[in-house]
């Protein structure tokens, strides 16, 4: 029989909360994370605001390298490796010889050292660019300097699908523990407030300009966030051997790239109805048994109608039955952290049953006709959580956790 992966610890640093426990008491309140951007000037775009993680300092959480010599992705996935390990009731210097591997997903890797060097080039050439930025920048860094600060041995990979890098990362992360390959896993997601990314989807004109309303009628885009997710994965056998929390079980995840356009996914569905279906398969359980789908709902008018579709094919009149809520309304679209923060909400959803709210839900779309749960939290028990997730270049990816039987 294979083994049974399960998450024993959260870690997350949001714009609305560090930490587990000030995280979801902030998303069952349904408190918005969005503001005026501070980490740059925003004069010259249409739209101002944005998600990021404001007044964050790394040095509680970096001991081992030296937080000023990292890039900003790095300090946040480092923080919430802390945290979910603390979390987990794991000390890293006491883990002796367990093969401790990492798996991350990100979509900008470390911009603002590239955004640096962009800088100095301008102001001076490229003999002005400081030689340390350069190998602070790749994307791979990141799980990297996570292993160094924890002195974790095992597998170590960078998954850079854009927004579904978070799921990718953790079934891939259960994956290898389900081979034995790693005796527990660091698996997650991260991504930084970045002037590239936001100029790009301002280009792109998909940016609100006021608030994120997924599946709202009036929807009108996303908006730019920063943070990083983590769970600690692991046997149940070793969980329950060494008394640790259980929060859910990994059941399975389902992957399909559906080719259709670089930044746009096809307008029947068919990426993320194949990734939910693939994931059902895996899992092996019914499209009924959902209990709640965490939905990727960026706000914009294409993907939360093409999300609506692929819901509805996927699991046919139970579509109509089961929560859907998009926790982007409160702190943004995180980029390659957002599923993985995400999943973090579908296991604590499982573990306290409660399902948090999807704000700023004023006006029913007509093809949005699911529930969506609307501004207020609900108490509903989740047996099956799906974590939906959509990328560029038609990357999806969903992920089923359940509910583990005490």
């Amino acid at each position: 029989m294979a083994e049974r992966i399960v998450v024993t610890g959260i870690g997350v640093v949001t714009p609305i909360g560090i930490g587990k426990t000030g995280f979801w008491q902030n998303v069952i309140a349904g408190k918005s994370g969005i503001a005026p951007i501070q980490s740059f000037d925003t004069s010259a775009y249409d739209v101002h605001l944005g998600a990021e993680v404001k007044g964050f300092d790394s040095t509680p959480y970096v001991r081992t390298l030296k937080a000023e010599q990292l890039g900003r992705c790095s300090q946040l996935a480092i923080a919430a490796t802390r945290l979910a390990l603390e979390d987990a009731d794991l000390n890293p210097n006491e883990l002796g010889n367990a093969r401790v591997g990492i798996a991350l997903g990100t979509t900008m890797g470390e911009p603002q050292e590239l955004e640096k060097m962009d800088e100095q080039w301008l102001e001076g050439g490229l003999d002005q660019i400081q030689s340390e930025l350069i190998p602070r920048y790749p994307c791979n860094v990141i799980a990297s300097n996570l292993a160094i600060e924890f002195a974790f041995r095992g597998p170590n990979i960078m998954i850079p699908t854009a927004c579904s890098a978070g799921n990718y990362a953790i079934g891939y992360a259960a994956d290898l523990l389900k081979r034995k390959r790693a005796d527990m896993m660091i698996a997650g997601g991260a991504d930084c407030f970045s002037r590239i990314a936001f100029t790009g989807f301002a280009r792109l004109g998909a940016i609100a300009p006021e608030r994120c309303q997924p599946f709202d009628k009036n929807r009108k885009g996303i908006m730019v966030g920063e943070g990083a997710g983590i769970l600690v994965l692991e046997s149940l056998q070793r969980a329950m051997r060494r008394g640790a929390p259980i929060y859910a079980e990994v059941l399975g995840y389902g992957l399909a790239c559906d080719a259709y356009h670089m930044t746009g996914s096809h307008p029947d569905g068919l990426g993320i109805i194949g990734a939910m279906n693939k994931a059902f398969r895996h899992s092996g359980i019914a499209p009924e048994a959902v209990s709640y789908i965490s939905a990727h709902g960026t706000g914009t008018l294409t993907n939360d109608r093409i999300e609506t579709i692929a819901i509805k094919k996927a699991l046919d009149k139970h579509a109509y039955q089961v929560p859907v809520s998009s926790i982007k309304s409160m702190i943004g679209h995180t980029m390659g952290a957002a599923s993985a923060i995400e999943a973090a909400v579908c296991a604590l959803s499982i573990h306290h049953g409660l399902i948090p709210p999807t704000i700023n839900y004023k006006e029913k779309d007509p093809e949005c006709d699911l529930d969506y749960v609307p501004n207020e939290a609900r108490a509903h028990r989740v047996d099956i959580a799906l974590n939906n997730s959509s990328a560029f270049g038609g990357n999806n990816a969903a992920l089923v956790l359940g509910k583990v039987a005490s």
